[in-house]
């Protein structure tokens, strides 16, 4: 029974690694059709609707005194200050480009947790850490360019400072899943990346556009529904049940993922490299997963503070 549940995380991360490679996609073809601004606003309204619909699934929280700060910074992090620099990196820089930013993102997430979860990062997690990026820039580095990046660096730097605000979200959210739902945190996301791009729709800058556009509207439903839930869903999901810098490792497969639904939707066709570097991507991670590590510190509890703790309880309200 444990045997079967530790793999439920992976598999909640590997979900969530396969709807953010196809947000790529998305927000390229939604994009097209709107401006950046209304794209991001659009889908975390609809995440929040969404979430409307799914109030009994968010139970199972402990408010402690001390944790608004850390919900307030997990918010600022993700989804605010990262879709800003997400979204300026991908009118700048190409996908490709993109990807292989985003495999930095476990070991900044590594370092943090080490120094600031005291999480056990073992030299067999960083060697598979150190083969899942070499894997993700060569798959990157083989994909084909287009034209469709006017500035590279600078695309390539916002991405960078885009993996800096998740690595402090990755970190603030595992500290705040000791007491909290998962998905009850996805929520508190949506909502507050409402509030947050709601004003920026009416800037002077925000166009509209001038017509309907079925595909980009469709997009960002796809977006805010798919994405926005779901991905973030079973990535907090993951999260709450192994070690951060862990988790994190499962980033290096989306360079993969999107390839594969590049071939799988736009017809694009594999190269001997991009396989090899497929393998390497799925080598590390699987390396990285070190089982020496699982065992994480206990938690210190006060008397009389309940903790969310989702691996021992059977209460289902608290599952995704």
């Amino acid at each position: 029974m444990q045997q079967r549940t530790n793999w439920l995380p992976i598999a909640g991360l590997l979900m969530a690694m396969v709807l953010w490679a196809s947000s790529f996609i998305a927000l390229k073809l939604a994009f097209q059709g709107f401006h950046p601004m209304v794209v991001i606003f659009g889908r975390m309204f609809i995440a929040s609707i969404c979430f409307l619909f799914l109030i009994p699934s968010l139970k199972g929280n402990s408010y402690r005194k001390g944790d608004l700060k850390y919900i307030l910074f997990m918010v600022v992090c993700e989804p605010c200050l990262y879709f800003l620099f997400e979204a300026k990196a991908l009118e700048n820089t190409t996908a490709s480009q993109a990807g292989m930013i985003t495999a930095m993102l476990p070991l900044l997430v590594a370092i943090s947790a080490g120094a600031l979860l005291k999480e056990v990062v073992t030299k067999k997690t960083y060697a598979g850490f150190l083969l899942a990026i070499s894997g993700a820039c060569l798959l990157s580095l083989s994909a084909m360019t287009s034209e469709a990046a006017p500035h590279p660096a600078l695309g390539n730097f916002y991405e960078f400072v885009a993996m800096v605000c998740a690595a402090g979200y990755t970190i603030a959210l595992k500290k705040l899943t000791e007491r909290y739902n998962p998905f009850f945190l996805t929520a508190v996301q949506a909502f507050a990346g409402s509030v947050f791009y709601l004003p920026m729709v009416f800037l002077s800058s925000t166009a509209f556009p001038g017509s309907f556009a079925l595909v980009p509207f469709l997009s960002i439903i796809y977006l805010g529904v798919f994405v926005t839930v779901g991905a973030y869903g079973f990535y907090n999901y993951g999260v709450s049940r192994i070690p951060a810098s862990q988790a994190s490792a499962f980033v290096n497969l989306i360079p993969v993922f999107t390839v594969f639904l590049g071939w799988a939707i736009l017809g694009e066709k594999f190269t001997l490299l991009q396989y090899l570097a497929s393998a390497l991507v799925f080598a590390g991670v699987f390396i990285s997963q070190d089982r020496a590590a699982q065992s994480e510190k206990p938690e210190v509890v006060e008397q009389g503070e309940p903790v969310y703790s989702p691996v021992h309880t059977d209460d289902s309200s608290n599952r995704l």
